[in-house]
């Protein structure tokens, strides 16, 4: 049997090795962080203390690593796999990285006289521990033929996908859907709570209905009892929806769904959640509707309805109402105005942001403009805010200056909430 180097012993890595341990490949393995290897030695493995002593020696060197800088480094450094190849040895990298970066490793590898798959899987850490992955694999036909004994051994199938590449590609088509699922899954759990309805009887009809999904499988029971150790974890999950974002940008597919639930992720992250399963989005949603998912929430949603109540009894004035927060933060913003022959011509000015509100932002300066104009804002560069942009919707003179009130248009999320916290730190 051939001689197997694994490199990346995380989350995936670790069980796959184990697999192939059990089905008596003699295995070398690396990872970069140490101590990760103690279970695979007593199951027969050996450690090496480099990519390179690793793969020197080895037949197959298959590699699980958790993005695309940790592959190069793997690969490139100077203590790397291409550091010492021995002609012949096929590489199979079973990450989730970039259609780009698969095909630059194939490449490199056919200079090296080796040859090189990308295949990645799917099928969380349950499938890993059972064995039962499915790989999707882009290269040469024959050589992904003739490695499915080897891939058999960690999973339930193989497909072939195409030519170098491809295999990436569909896993970042793949998993698209998986956190497009995911999100609607948490929001649908989050209404269903908010509406006072028992989570579990929920899940129930979610698994028996349309809406059924292996995320719902897999992720149902985990949000219900606030279980968010890792099976994926949610910065991966954000790392691949950004990857799929660059790929969709190069192939021209327009991908709103993706661009939404993005942002999620990347809330969820900066909420601090990235090290926890991909469940804990769950916990975002939480802190909106004010209590547990998998609470009991029949009382809450009593008080949320009687509130509601209250509320629609208001005046319509009354109800346009919201607390401002009084600033003076200095900013710069672009004016751009539409010319003849379909050209744009623009400046920019300086303006202070006065105040805040819960659909937009009141921003003074001294230059006229006029209603409906589009704008943008640059807040200063130590706030690491990206600009924004606005459209006024009203315009007061006081004290000689002009008051813009500014709708925010195409904010995504996480970028919201990065703009509260900084408004907040300074209310």
């Amino acid at each position: 049997m051939p001689t197997i180097a694994f490199i990346g012993l995380g989350t995936m890595g670790l069980p796959m090795a184990a697999n192939l341990l059990r089905k008596s490949y003699a295995v070398v393995v690396y990872n970069r962080s140490p101590g990760k290897a103690g279970e695979l030695l007593e199951l027969g493995a050996e450690e090496a203390d480099t990519p390179l002593a690793a793969a020197r020696n080895a037949d197959v060197v298959v590699t699980m690593i958790s993005n695309d800088a940790a592959v190069e480094e793997v690969y490139y450094g100077s203590e790397g796999v291409f550091a010492g190849l021995k002609p012949g040895t096929v590489l199979i990298d079973s990450s989730t990285i970039s259609p780009a970066l698969a095909r630059r490793l194939a490449r490199d590898a056919a200079d090296a006289f080796c040859d090189f798959l990308d295949a990645p899987v799917t099928g969380s850490k349950p499938a890993a521990i059972d064995g039962t992955l499915l790989f999707m694999a882009g290269g040469d036909a024959q050589i992904v033929e003739d490695q499915k004994p080897l891939l058999l051994s960690m999973g339930r199938e193989v497909l072939y996908m195409g030519p170098s590449g491809s295999g990436a590609a569909a896993k970042l088509a793949h998993n698209t859907i998986v956190g497009i699922n995911a999100a609607g899954l948490v929001e649908g759990m989050a209404i269903a709570a908010k509406a006072g309805i028992d989570a579990s009887s929920f899940l129930r009809v979610v698994q028996g209905g349309g809406a059924a999904s292996k995320q719902a499988e897999l992720k149902g029971r985990k949000i219900i009892e606030h279980d968010f150790s890792v099976q994926f974890s949610l910065a991966l999950m954000l790392k691949d929806l950004k990857l799929s974002s660059v790929l969709t940008d190069g192939l021209g597919v327009p991908t709103p769904m993706l661009e939404a639930s993005k942002s999620l992720f990347q809330a969820g992250a900066a909420a601090g959640y990235g090290e926890e399963d991909l469940a804990a989005l769950a916990k975002l949603y939480e802190q909106w509707i004010g209590g547990r998912i998998g609470a009991d929430s029949r009382a809450e949603a009593e008080t949320s309805a009687a509130a509601e109540t209250t509320a629609a009894a208001e005046s319509e004035s009354d109800r346009r109402k919201q607390k401002r927060v009084a600033l003076n933060i200095p900013l710069m913003i672009s004016i751009y105005q539409w010319q003849e022959a379909g050209s744009f011509a623009g400046q920019s000015v300086e303006a202070v942001l006065s105040d805040v509100s819960e659909d937009g932002l009141q921003i003074a300066s001294s230059i006229p403009l006029e209603k409906d104009m589009f704008v943008v804002i640059h807040f200063q560069q130590e706030t690491s805010l990206p600009p924004m942009t606005a459209r006024i919707i009203r315009i007061e003179r006081k004290e000689g200056l002009f008051h813009y009130g500014c709708l925010l248009s195409g904010l995504a999320l996480y970028q919201r909430l990065q703009l509260k916290e900084y408004i907040e730190s300074h209310g």
